[in-house]
């Protein structure tokens, strides 16, 4: 395995991957989609609960490579307690970061783990499918593809 390979998968996407958080389905979601990436096989539910503009509650159900698993954790954090106007704010700068186009700021966290995908062009579609599933969910629009 090549070095710009070893830093994509480092420890952060492991560890999502193996031990996502927020795995499952809701019991009553308010908004719900799949997503999925046809080239590689990526599948993905969202389940978002509102509480008003809030996600009280969500949770992803995926079916994929490791960096689309870890994005859908990884995404799932960031989201929690956020207004649906927030997380697609969230949404539009985890796309610019993912293609290269920003820079993850510092507070970014965890997410910026994925900002590797950027050097691997085949794998933004997967790193990006949980946050076109979750703006699908927010919008009550019934799926979303990566194609």
């Amino acid at each position: 395995m090549n070095a710009a390979l070893r830093d994509l998968y480092q420890e952060t996407i492991l560890e999502h991957y193996k031990r996502p958080r927020h795995a499952g389905r809701l019991a009553e979601p308010t908004h719900h989609a799949e997503g999925r990436n046809p080239l590689c096989g990526d599948h993905i539910q969202v389940d978002v609960k509102l509480d008003g503009e809030r996600i009280s509650e969500i949770a992803h159900e995926s079916q994929g490579c490791a960096i689309c698993t870890a994005s859908a954790s990884l995404m799932t954090e960031s989201v929690l307690g956020k207004t649906r106007a927030e997380a697609d704010e969230l949404v539009d700068e985890f796309q610019a970061i993912a293609t290269g186009k920003k820079e993850p700021r510092d507070e970014f966290d965890d997410l910026a783990a994925l900002a590797g995908v950027r050097d691997h062009p085949v794998r933004i579609k997967c790193a990006t499918l949980p946050w076109h599933a979750l703006r699908a969910a927010l919008r009550q629009e019934a799926g979303a593809t990566t194609e």
